[in-house]
């Protein structure tokens, strides 16, 4: 009889050390299956109020209806765009941290000595959303009215036109590198931690000219700040009137696309039920009405097309990175 109330009272108190376990012990499979129960986090490597921040705010809000759970954007500037991914590295798979992966996560560790990460193996891509728009801009009362007027006064004054960019290696300040080789002229460069520090600089007179996406936008139709060019394949929506690099004959055509992802090992289930819920409301009228503000077009790709075009972009970098010597 002793045994007995021994051998009871063991498996109850098995039982109950069970269900007492912490959530982080339950089956990966019953974890997806109440996924999300508690709010995301989504890491804008950018600055508050430019493009991206407002994008990622207005589709995250629309996600998060769709979850059922908020999804928090959370403003980690600097390091070229790439503090989101960094932060991927440490954050666990669960799928409540994910990042925005701009093109200069796959392009940073090409260029470094020592990668802080690999692209193809480090992290989950869930889903692809969409493309800037980027442009440069000088103060309404430059003397600059056209791209050829600048570009003239920079060959004819080396080193003394100086632009900035949210940043070294982002694909604002590789295109202007681009476009100095192709010309032969010498820019210097003035790397800034996003959009509204690239554009107060500009509006002081610190620089002479900036090279973003389309935060500068109001300010244009304001009339504060004049677009010379834009860097899209054709003609922005909202400004017909100013041509492209293509069309003055410097065949580059830069959009820049990104998505988000997480940390890797993410359980295929939680992918999915995120993913869907960013499919949906890349099409929210609210959302929708961002990027018409920004000329920024909508750009999904699932998880796994999302993949296949990161290997992709990866794969290009790296050959930029090589063919214009930019290792540091």
């Amino acid at each position: 009889m002793t045994a007995f109330r021994t051998t009871r009272r063991a498996a109850l108190m098995g039982a109950g050390a069970l269900l007492a376990a912490p959530a982080a012990f339950a089956p990966a499979t019953l974890r997806a299956a109440t996924f999300p129960d508690r709010p995301i986090r989504l890491i804008c490597p950018w600055t508050a109020g430019g493009s991206t921040d407002l994008q990622m705010r207005s589709l995250a809000e629309a996600a998060g209806k769709l979850l059922g759970q908020p999804m928090v954007v959370e403003n980690r500037p600097g390091a070229g765009g790439t503090l989101g991914a960094t932060h991927l590295l440490q954050a666990r798979p669960d799928g409540y941290t994910l990042a925005q992966m701009p093109i200069s996560v796959f392009r940073f560790p090409s260029m470094q000595a020592t990668p802080g990460w690999n692209p193809l193996t480090d992290f989950t891509y869930v889903s692809h959303i969409t493309g800037y728009l980027f442009g440069i801009v000088v103060r309404a009362d430059s003397p600059f009215a056209t791209f050829p007027e600048m570009m003239a006064w920079a060959k004819a004054n080396p080193g003394k036109l100086t632009y900035g960019t949210p940043g070294v290696g982002t694909s604002l300040h590789i295109t202007m590198e681009q476009l100095a080789q192709k010309v032969g002229v010498e820019f210097l460069h003035v790397p800034f931690r996003g959009v509204a520090e690239n554009q107060t600089a500009l509006l002081a007179g610190t620089v002479m000219a900036t090279a973003d996406s389309s935060g500068w936008a109001q300010l244009v139709k304001d009339g504060r700040l004049r677009l010379l060019v834009t860097w899209g394949a054709e003609r922005a929506r909202n400004f017909p009137d100013t041509p492209t690099l293509k069309e003055l004959g410097y065949e580059i055509v830069s959009a820049s696309p990104y998505g988000f992802a997480g940390p890797k090992g993410m359980a295929p289930a939680v992918v999915k039920v995120l993913d869907d819920a960013f499919r949906r409301a890349i099409d929210d009228p609210a959302h929708a009405a961002i990027l018409a503000r920004f000329d920024m077009s909508p750009w999904y790709l699932d998880s796994a097309a999302y993949t296949a075009f990161a290997a992709k972009q990866n794969e290009e970098e790296s050959a930029m990175v090589r063919r214009l010597g930019l290792k540091l």
